[in-house]
């Protein structure tokens, strides 16, 4: 196929670039489903019946991997990490989805990648200098903007999905150590699944509500392309940076905002637009320091 084989000849890091734009397109419509789920059925119910959805592409790549062997664990502790880190933040984001138009949680969770290029220096040993320091400082104000904590319009259920943005990080964190030793896609994907399904199982005997036809299936989807999101991000970290591709992760309020308007016919806040503007331009500067960073370093190198 035409677009196969352009993909196949780009560098890795453009391969990365590419794999986290489309994860993060997929897993936007994943979190509007999920609300349109929850606003009828508990949280954990739906985690539950979602991870059993994910675990129906698992397998598909599974087998596209070579059959069980793409599921064999190497590093339980980091997998375990991942995957705690992944059910803390995914609760934490859906219950401030329950309470938030989904682009103002999606807004308010984009500051992922500011946490996560902090965590990229003293965690990862990549080189994060004083320049890409001050987009982070620069970043946060724009997430203060958006939360405008003591303002009239503050809800405490903003701070959820700021948390989330945060054990988000330590996901990706964890995620790229693995990603640069014997780790596959498919067995991280397969465990933080896991994890978050026996999360959500744990709570059904407390508060299970039978669902209907047509309430599972927007859950089914949403599992569907959760693990397809995943599986596209996992491979964008083990391709390139962590620093260099998790602002791309900004994008996701664009999407947010669209299918918040066509399902809920909610448009952002202006300040809200203005907070994600800071965000997005603190990310793009990041994201050319660190290319200008890897052109100096090739020149030095030649």
């Amino acid at each position: 196929m035409p677009f196969a084989r352009a993909f196949a000849a780009l560098p890795d890091p453009a391969k990365g670039t590419l794999l986290m734009l489309i994860g993060i397109g997929v897993i936007t419509v994943n979190d509007a489903l999920m609300k349109l789920a929850n606003e009828r059925l508990p949280i954990g119910e739906t985690l539950f019946i979602r991870s059993i959805f994910v675990w129906a592409i698992i397998l598909v790549f599974a087998h596209r991997a070579g059959g069980l062997r793409a599921l064999r664990v190497y590093d339980w502790p980091r997998q375990l990490a991942r995957g705690m880190f992944l059910v803390i933040s995914s609760w934490c984001f859906f219950f401030g989805l329950q309470h938030l138009p989904l682009a103002q949680a999606i807004a308010i969770s984009s500051v992922g990648p500011l946490f996560l290029t902090m965590l990229a220096g003293p965690v990862l040993g990549e080189t994060v200098g004083w320049r890409r320091w001050s987009a982070v400082a620069v970043g946060f104000v724009g997430a203060l903007i958006i939360i405008q904590p003591g303002g009239s319009s503050f809800a405490w259920a903003a701070l959820f999905p700021l948390a989330a943005a945060a054990l988000g990080a330590g996901r990706d964190v964890v995620q790229r150590q693995m990603s640069l030793g014997r780790e596959g896609t498919v067995a991280i994907l397969a465990v933080s699944t896991s994890c978050v399904g026996l999360s959500g199982l744990a709570t059904v005997p407390f508060v299970w509500q039978t669902p209907s036809l047509a309430q599972v299936l927007p859950i089914a989807a949403a599992g569907l392309l959760m693990g397809l999101a995943h599986y596209l991000m996992i491979e964008a970290l083990r391709l390139a940076e962590a620093a260099t591709i998790a602002p791309l992760r900004y994008t996701n309020f664009l999407w947010g905002t669209l299918w918040g308007y066509l399902i809920w016919g909610v448009l952002p806040e202006e300040m809200t637009w203005i907070g994600v503007s800071i965000i997005a331009a603190s990310g793009i500067y990041i994201l050319r320091r660190e290319t200008a960073r890897r052109r100096e370093a090739a020149r030095k190198g030649q």
